[in-house]
């Protein structure tokens, strides 16, 4: 076995081990925050839509390419991740501006607007960072909420397919920055071309 495949299988063991860590790890109660939405106010319970597990994902809004890269992937396993607990993402941005972003990008993920406010102060994954982007896990018993497990996103990370694809080519983090479209010129323009940026 060489050292490429007998890192992977270490990796794997790895994470074994780490997803048990999570499925036996319950946390803390947390309070029952609030959220705007189009539909109104909806509080964290809410976002359970009654189901038992809830998936927040924390987007940074719509100015970041990374988070957008992030959501672009994710929506893809919103019918299989919806199959097994309610999935929603928030961000900052005006629940208006947040609709608006995700049709342009065919996300069929439901969104709430945290506004900057105490749920993601309090809430963050990264403490201390209040717009940090990944996810929350919560799990709730009646009217009580635990916040389960959580995780950063970020270059490289294990929640973005991109990096492990890239990885396959011997590309980093650093070889490579996402962005909103990539427009390719075409060989020959119909409108004749000038001014076209550099």
């Amino acid at each position: 076995m060489d050292a490429i495949q007998q890192t992977e299988k270490q990796i794997f063991a790895l994470m074994q081990k780490l997803n048990e860590l999570r499925k036996q790890h319950r946390g803390d109660a947390v309070q029952n925050y609030t959220f705007a939405s189009l539909a109104g106010e909806v509080t964290l319970l809410d976002l359970f839509a009654g189901r038992e597990r809830l998936l927040l994902i924390h987007n940074m809004g719509q100015g970041c390419r990374y988070c957008t890269l992030w959501a672009d992937g994710f929506n893809g396993f919103v019918p299989h991740l919806e199959s097994a607990m309610s999935v929603v993402l928030v961000s900052k941005d005006a629940p208006d501006v947040q609709r608006q972003f995700a049709n342009s990008r065919g996300w069929r993920l439901r969104l709430a607007s945290h506004g900057g406010g105490d749920y993601i102060r309090e809430q963050s994954v990264l403490p201390g960072e209040g717009n940090m982007p990944g996810a929350v896990v919560y799990e709730r018993d009646g009217d009580t909420i635990y916040r389960k497990n959580s995780c950063i996103f970020g270059p490289g990370d294990i929640y973005c397919s991109m990096w492990s694809l890239l990885g396959l080519a011997g590309l980093g983090e650093g070889d490579w920055t996402p962005q909103f479209s990539y427009w390719q010129r075409p060989q020959q323009l119909d409108d004749g071309g000038a001014n076209l940026p550099d």
